[in-house]
């Protein structure tokens, strides 16, 4: 099969043939026809994420069909239509696993991290950590929900249900797909972008939006919570002086930059800054049950395997609007 392989951080992705991976005790094995690309693929090419298994295999917003099923496997059948999401296994036994917070498992595994990912014609997957897909989205349009939407549901639910007014610092894969689902229920969506980003500012208006500015300015209201999707620490301090006394600030990413000193004042009043870790196969059941009743539409730019370097370049310079999709259905 055909892959994308990172051999050492720091490098370019390198598209060549290699053995199609066997099947395990408790997977599938899947033939890939798109794969979301996400900041988080950057981070492990750019040697931010430290500890991926390599070479590796990225891609973790993985759509496919099943093609082989391993005995004893149920819940899939072949031909059947299936997503892989960034969480790829956890142990089940750990204090965090059996309280309900298996995103934050002592011995979690993930896709296109510890595990080979989606940038491949087949891959293989344990099938309780992978799911069906709702019908009515195409496969390049339903990618992104497995990690943007995913991790963007998560932050969402933590700003609360109180949260009317939603600020998102960044708007780009999970902010674009979150902001449908805010309008969805009824609350009012403030979108920051880099300076001069006059395409994230446009979509951000064009799907309900109340305001879109750049990321220093001020709001033309306290918001009651902002998520911040960018991986840039500045942006915590400023989003603290955005949300109102009681409001959160919820950092979404996976890496970010440090976070500079700031003073006491701006988190003063009872604000509230956390994180998000990974998902929850919970997470996963909730959002894609929602994702059609809404319905959530993604903006996709659609890149060959061929072209996923580019395809991370742009995404590292800003230069993607919405979502970055690598299309493996033709040859």
């Amino acid at each position: 099969m055909r892959a994308a392989v990172l051999e050492n951080a720091r490098e370019p992705l390198t598209v060549r043939e290699m053995n199609t991976p066997l099947l395990g005790p408790e997977q599938i094995l899947v033939r890939v026809s798109a794969c979301g690309v996400c900041r988080t693929d950057l981070h492990i090419v750019d040697g931010e994420l430290t500890e991926p298994k390599l070479p590796l295999v990225p891609g973790h917003q993985v759509v496919g069909t099943v093609v082989e099923v391993a005995q004893g496997v149920s819940g899939f059948s072949v031909g059947q239509r299936v997503g892989i999401p960034w969480l790829g296994s956890t142990c089940g036994i750990c204090p965090f696993c059996t309280s309900g917070r298996e995103n934050l498992c002592l011995s979690g595994r993930f896709t296109g991290y510890h595990i080979d990912g989606g940038f491949a014609e087949f891959t293989v997957a344990d099938a309780r950590f992978a799911f069906s897909l709702p019908a009515g989205f195409s496969d390049l349009q339903v990618a992104p929900l497995l990690c943007g939407g995913l991790i963007g549901y998560r932050a969402y639910r933590m700003a609360g249900q109180g949260a009317r007014r939603i600020g998102f610092y960044g708007f780009g894969s999970a902010a674009h797909i979150i902001a449908q689902v805010c309008r969805y229920q009824g609350k009012e969506i403030y979108a920051f972008t880099r300076p001069g980003d006059q395409s994230a500012k446009e979509l951000a208006l064009r799907l309900g939006s109340s305001w879109a500015g750049d990321s220093g300015q001020k709001p033309p209201v306290p918001l009651d919570a902002a998520i911040v999707f960018a991986p840039d620490g500045a942006l915590v301090p400023l989003a603290l002086q955005a949300v109102d006394r009681g409001g959160t600030v919820i950092c979404a990413g996976i890496h970010m930059s440090d976070i500079p000193s700031f003073p006491y004042d701006i988190l003063w009043e009872e604000r509230t800054v956390r994180s998000v870790a990974n998902l929850t196969r919970t997470d996963a059941i909730e959002f894609l049950a929602l994702a059609p009743r809404v319905p959530v539409r993604t903006e996709v730019e659609v890149f060959p395997l061929d072209g996923v370097n580019e395809a991370l370049t742009r995404l590292r310079t800003g230069r993607i609007v919405g979502s970055a999709v690598i299309d493996l259905s033709c040859p």
